[in-house]
């Protein structure tokens, strides 16, 4: 399984298989110009949103006419076999409030190549003990970490515990290319033991070369 971070919270996962999966591709130029990340261009099958936000759910204009899936949606109809992919997603919030803040947020697992991988969307809050078992086994956790809008360095490092994942990647946090009053990703590294930098924005993971102790990968966003 390869793993690019594209922007912001957008990924784009190409399985063994060949099947590439897109998550929550940002508006370029979004919200006044406050998103500065080149617009997407990488060819996708299948792309997944977790909520309806421009930072997550640019749809126009995507290469390779991607199948959409909405997470939300996902949440509620359960598991879809896509291209050899299976995709679930279990239904949180985008905020402490229940919604009231900022609405709803999809959490999305995929599973291919005998991998877990957990894309946390907007997750504004910590995990109950129900809500981590529904999410279950991670292999790989994407999450957001700048906090303001979603979940801060102190929740995440809580949703880690909760999901015990091999290897973590943030996401969501303060960069050249999004004028957000969020925090910067060292806000989350800091104290952390097994922080990876890969100095690039690719990592390919097997089920074979999963880290014995759990370590933080940081990649570099490839649409800076």
């Amino acid at each position: 399984m390869k793993i690019r971070y594209l922007a912001h919270s957008s990924f784009l996962v190409t399985t063994a298989g060949g099947a590439r999966v897109l998550f929550d591709p940002c508006e370029s130029g979004g919200y006044g110009g406050a998103i500065k990340y080149r617009p997407v261009t990488e060819v996708s099958d299948v792309v997944v949103i977790s909520h309806e936000h421009a930072d997550h759910a640019c749809l126009a204009g995507l290469a390779g006419n991607p199948e959409p899936i909405e997470g939300l949606a996902l949440a509620k109809s359960g598991p879809r076999a896509v291209k050899g992919v299976t995709l679930r997603a279990v239904h949180t919030y985008h905020d402490t409030s229940g919604g009231q803040e900022r609405g709803e947020n999809a959490v999305t697992i995929l599973e291919a190549d005998g991998l877990r991988l957990c894309h946390c969307g907007d997750l504004g809050h910590t995990l109950t003990p129900e809500k981590a078992r529904e999410i279950g086994p991670v292999d790989v956790l994407l999450i957001p970490v700048g906090g303001h809008f979603t979940i801060g360095p102190d929740e995440a490092a809580q949703v880690v515990g909760s999901l015990d994942p091999a290897i973590t990647i943030p996401m969501h946090y303060k960069t050249a290319g999004v004028d957000f009053p969020i925090g910067p990703v060292e806000d989350f590294l800091a104290g952390k033991a097994n922080v990876r930098r890969i100095g690039g924005s690719d990592l390919e993971v097997t089920k074979d070369s999963l880290p014995l102790e759990p370590e933080i990968v940081v990649l570099e966003p490839a649409l800076l």
